[in-house]
């Protein structure tokens, strides 16, 4: 082989591997930009399944808000509680807390010592003024009677001969006999028998009463209590419990309080002579108890809570009060005639005022505003907005605007209705009815 070509052939090798290998990095460099392109696509398919999938989902839940992803207000049916505005009077009421109190407490004491000997009443049992209660033992004082007796008859034998000997002196005085001091000294010895008399005769009223006293009735009508002392013990005046207890319950008294505010509607009213109704509710304010009428208001008011006092007056025939009960009063002050009445629960406050939801014809709602006249626990009068007849939203407001799409539902019946709403004899009256929302 000629030394050109022993010279020329490693260098061609060398130049081949060379082109070999930046042919080879050249793929490499730019696969990159490949799997850019793979990761930017799979990341936009999953973007777009989850996107479907949410408005898919929001599109197949019943009620949906109207108005949210995926369609235009008013594309969806809304599931909502409806009523129907009633036109009619609606009572005005105060409401507040109350104790029942008995009109009058006694607790029957001896006015006398001594062994009481019968007790003629039973504990639970209703008396009359007058009725025999309890018997102590009277001997004693009888013969303290017979003992004033007899210093009276001495005495009057007494005073009888003072006076026949005062007769004399006057006759003797008269001839010169006597001298003026002894005829007045006879004088005075008749005035004092006379005041022996009076005495003795005091003593013998002082007998008989206390014989009298030997015979606890009762000093009014009323309920017995429990026997405090029982027959055969020895009783004193001077102790403590008494005998028994006796209440008045027919007829018995509330005492119950209201807000300050609240007092000028009252007392103008009851100046006036005007007759306001109170109705008596349990202690879930649900069931009504009984019905009276109020008898005064208190004086003053309390400083410390900012209320004043009322008492009213129940003749509780059925016994259906009980002293110390704790009940719910309900003051009827007035009475709004003739005003358009919807469910409390109806009643809206936003920026734009008062309002309410109002369904037309074909199920769409409409926002009204409202001018309240009178809010009664769970019943609203309406001043101006509504008519009678207009149905209104009372549930399900917080998934409406105003073109809302709904499927009207009417409430549950044969629910309690609370005091207002069994006064204004609503439709639409729940229990409890809370204030106006």
């Amino acid at each position: 082989m000629a030394p050109y070509d022993t010279v020329d052939a490693p260098q061609t090798r060398a130049s081949s591997t060379s082109t070999v290998s930046l042919e080879s990095d050249a793929p490499s460099k730019n696969r990159w930009w490949v799997w850019l392109v793979v990761v930017g696509l799979i990341v936009a398919g999953l973007w777009y399944v989850r996107t479907r999938g949410s408005q898919t989902a929001s599109s197949s839940i019943p009620g949906a808000v109207p108005g949210g992803p995926g369609g235009a207000p008013g594309s969806f049916v809304v599931p909502v509680v409806v009523a129907t505005a009633t036109k009619g009077d609606l009572p005005v009421f105060y409401n507040g807390l109350g104790t029942v109190t008995a009109l009058n407490t006694v607790t029957v004491r001896t006015r006398i010592d001594g062994e009481l000997t019968n007790v003629a009443f039973q504990e639970g049992q209703f008396v009359k003024q007058g009725d025999l209660l309890a018997e102590i033992d009277s001997r004693p004082y009888k013969v303290q009677l017979e003992q004033a007796q007899g210093q009276l008859a001495k005495d009057v034998a007494a005073r009888k001969d003072a006076q026949v000997n005062l007769e004399r002196y006057k006759l003797l005085f008269k001839e010169g006999v006597i001298p003026q001091q002894q005829l007045d000294t006879q004088g005075s010895s008749v005035d004092q028998f006379d005041g022996a008399i009076q005495t003795d005769q005091a003593n013998i009223d002082n007998a008989k009463l206390n014989i009298a006293y030997c015979r606890i009735t009762s000093p009014i009508n009323g309920r017995v209590g429990l026997r405090l002392v029982d027959s055969g013990n020895m009783v004193h005046a001077s102790d403590a419990n008494g005998l028994l207890v006796i209440t008045q319950v027919q007829p018995i008294a509330v005492v119950f309080s209201l807000p300050q505010d609240q007092l000028p509607a009252v007392y103008s009213r009851l100046r006036n002579g005007q007759e306001l109704s109170v109705d008596a509710y349990d202690r879930d304010n649900t069931s009504k108890i009984a019905v009276g009428k109020l008898l005064t208001i208190d004086n003053q008011i309390d400083p410390t809570t900012g209320t004043y006092k009322l008492k009213s007056i129940f003749s509780n025939t059925d016994n259906s009060l009980f002293p110390n009960q704790f009940v719910n009063v309900h003051l009827l002050v007035d009475t709004k005639k003739n005003v358009v009445i919807v469910p409390t629960s109806a009643i809206l406050r936003g920026s734009q005022g008062i309002y309410v939801f109002a369904v037309g014809a074909d199920n769409t709602v409409k926002v009204r505003n409202l001018v309240v006249a009178e809010t009664n626990g769970n019943v609203t009068g309406i001043a101006k907005g509504l008519s009678a007849g207009d149905v209104v939203v009372t549930d399900g407001q917080d998934k409406l605007q105003d073109g809302s799409k709904v499927e009207p539902r009417t409430a549950p019946t044969g629910a309690a209705p609370s005091g207002a709403a069994a006064a204004s004899n609503s439709p639409f009256a729940s229990p409890g009815g809370g204030p106006a929302r």
